[in-house]
């Protein structure tokens, strides 16, 4: 007799899971170099290097990163999103995302968060840390009709991350602002916004199969004006 299938996923016992993951490799070569003692003065160039070296060896979805943030009460929160803007002399990092989502209402309620970029292709990590604020309505408003029409009807379709007892509810939303999109091609989601992170803190970190991992961390002053390198150990 054939045996019987249900289509439900194989039971799997925590300690397959462990004996898996002693097993994976990490930081599979060859991996780049990095000259900690060549690096420029400020973490804005270097992240460019490495971001279009990054692009140019096509690492997947350079520009995605996890945003790390706290709510009032000081429980960690973290996601995926994706890099907006970057400006290397300012040192300024900018991500968009709806103000009533989860992640800006924590923005509101403490205005600072961490960005963690990791490229296992090259081995590599930045990490930058520091104070966010919210762009101005015109700036938004300009950003959101830079995005893509899927990334609009979402934004229009609103109340992310709230509960879905009735997917058909959410369907028929997303019907009515890919209308109100095909309608008005100019209209804006009023809660968009960019968020801009000004680093007072960055960390490069280029992993080594050895495990003598290269580490350079950029501490700015605090007048803003001046950063300072700090190599790190392993």
């Amino acid at each position: 007799m054939g045996r019987t299938t249900t289509g439900a996923e194989p039971d799997v016992a925590p300690s397959s899971v462990t004996e898996s993951l002693r097993g994976l490799a990490t930081l599979a070569g060859p991996l780049p170099e990095f000259d900690v003692d060549r690096a420029p003065d400020a973490p804005g160039p270097l992240f460019g290097e490495w971001f279009v070296r990054a692009v140019r060896e096509e690492v997947r979805e350079p520009h995605a990163m996890v945003l790390s943030t706290v709510d009032a009460h000081g429980r960690p929160d973290a996601r995926v999103l994706t890099l907006r803007e970057v400006d290397p002399d300012a040192g300024t990092w900018t991500f968009g995302t709806s103000i009533a989502s989860p992640k800006g209402r924590q923005l509101d309620a403490v205005p600072w968060a961490a960005l963690t970029f990791y490229w296992p292709e090259q081995g590599r990590q930045i990490r930058v840390r520091g104070p966010v604020v919210r762009a101005k309505a015109a700036r938004n408003a300009q950003d959101f009709l830079r995005r893509g029409p899927a990334g609009r009807v979402m934004s229009l379709v609103g109340r992310q991350s709230e509960p879905m007892p009735d997917p058909t509810e959410w369907e028929e939303d997303r019907r009515r602002a890919e209308l109100q999109l095909e309608r008005h091609p100019g209209v804006v989601a009023a809660d968009w916004a960019l968020y801009t992170l000004t680093a007072d803190r960055v960390e490069f970190w280029q992993g080594d199969d050895r495990q003598r991992h290269r580490r350079l961390e950029y501490r700015r002053d605090r007048a803003g004006a001046r950063w300072t390198r700090v190599p790190l150990r392993p």
